[in-house]
């Protein structure tokens, strides 16, 4: 099983006002290309990571969390 398994959506954030989004349903990056936006430097998953049905939010972006959280 992995990580990702019903995640469609995936957004992450670069920075305070910059944000990814990848359409995983349309077409999945390699392994090595997801692995290098959800680890951070110590190679743990970066945070938060909020998982809401089919997205997954990955890194700190105050815009992103907010529209996806209401």
């Amino acid at each position: 099983m992995s990580a990702l398994d019903g995640i469609t959506e995936l957004y992450v954030a670069k920075g305070t006002k910059k944000s990814l989004f990848l359409d995983l349903a349309r077409e999945r990056p390699s392994d090595e290309d997801l692995l290098g936006l959800l680890l951070g430097r110590s190679g743990k998953l970066r945070a938060p990571a909020v998982r809401i049905g089919k997205r997954l939010i990955v890194g700190y972006n105050a815009d992103l969390l907010e529209s996806s959280l209401l």
